[in-house]
């Protein structure tokens, strides 16, 4: 059965829920409850998040035991995904924050792996690398709950998660779907991974596929940095020379700054010339009377004239029609 095929196959089943325990129940995923957990808020995950996470968790309820067991394992043999969804970035401190949390709290949610493929007697992580590095961190075994999954399971599994993180950025995201094309994975899995329509698959492969690894490993995820600026910073790159790149990269400006800091000046250093020279400045040109009947704009490129035709109708026609003639007396008079 193909791949396409075996993932439709599993998402027509609606979800069984385990009524047991009522009050401890994580209703933010389909596992019992990890006994001291707090009580989640309100699902406030965007509508595409939600319908991914509904069709993760009804393309499971053929396969989950209602009574799923969270075991304990070494966090040294859970291995992460070979699709790559997060970037390092040395400057966030916010695991640092995610550690303390655990340790003084504990792991409120299980990950969710499959038997190694690969790699007898490890694991292959789904969902659930911060916890298990952690977990490794700390010292202490990782809760998990072992599946099996499919490898169309596995990415159905990981995009439903990555919708739900609200600290995935931009490009962590248009890395993923890059990841999971060089993959050999189908669009059609990747869009129903990701929650995303064709468009955005589009624009985040062309963005992906533009930036090369040094450059995205320089400047790491940039949290704040959203899809316009990293199109028009593809554009960039594109236009850059390998020296310039290069020269920009290796900037001692950039050390010590944050993700989004190392953007922004990356960013900058690859602008076209004719933007780092001067800024458009405008002016408005006023008749006898003190009446605006046309601007104009100067850059380093040349001088646009926008006339308004509210004002002045026909003017401006009248001047396009004369400037062949403005031209020669223009030279006659430079001599």
């Amino acid at each position: 059965m193909s791949q396409k095929k075996r993932l439709s196959a599993i998402m027509g089943t609606p979800v069984k829920v385990d009524a047991s325990d009522p009050g401890n129940v994580d209703t933010s995923t389909s596992w019992p409850g990890v006994a001291g957990a707090t009580t989640p808020s309100p699902d406030k995950r965007p509508n595409a998040a939600r319908s991914v996470a509904a069709m993760w968790a009804a393309s499971q309820s053929n396969q989950a035991d209602p009574a799923d067991t969270i075991v304990e394992l070494d966090p040294d043999l859970c291995q992460p995904s070979e699709l790559v969804d997060r970037i390092p970035d040395p400057t966030d401190h916010t695991f640092d924050a995610f550690v303390e949390q655990i340790r003084e709290e504990g792991q409120h949610t299980p990950i969710l792996v499959r038997t190694h493929p690969n790699l007898p007697g490890h694991f292959e992580i789904a969902y659930g690398r911060r916890r298990t590095r952690a977990a490794r961190a700390l010292g202490k075994p990782v809760r998990a709950v072992i599946r099996q999954l499919s490898d169309a399971d596995l990415i159905v599994a990981q995009g439903s998660e990555n919708l739900a993180r609200e600290d995935l950025s931009y490009i962590e995201r248009a890395y993923f779907a890059h990841n999971m094309v060089k993959a050999g994975i189908t669009r059609d899995v990747i869009l129903k991974a990701m929650g995303v329509h064709r468009p955005d698959l589009v624009n985040y492969l062309a963005v992906a596929n533009a930036i090369p690894q040094l450059v995205l490993e320089k400047i790491g995820p940039a949290p704040k940095v959203g899809r316009p600026r990293w199109l028009t910073f593809a554009e960039r790159i594109k236009a850059a020379t390998p020296e310039l790149i290069s020269a920009t990269l290796a900037s001692p400006k950039l050390a010590g700054r944050t993700s989004d800091e190392r953007f922004a000046a990356i960013f900058a250093a690859l602008s076209p010339p004719s933007i780092r020279k001067s800024k458009p400045k405008f002016e408005a040109v006023k008749d006898a009377k003190g009446v605006r009947f046309a601007s104009v704009e100067r850059s380093s490129t040349g001088i646009r004239l926008t006339t308004d035709e509210q004002v002045e109708p026909g003017f401006g026609e009248y001047l396009a029609e004369r400037l062949p003639e403005l031209l020669a007396a223009y030279r006659a008079a430079r001599g």
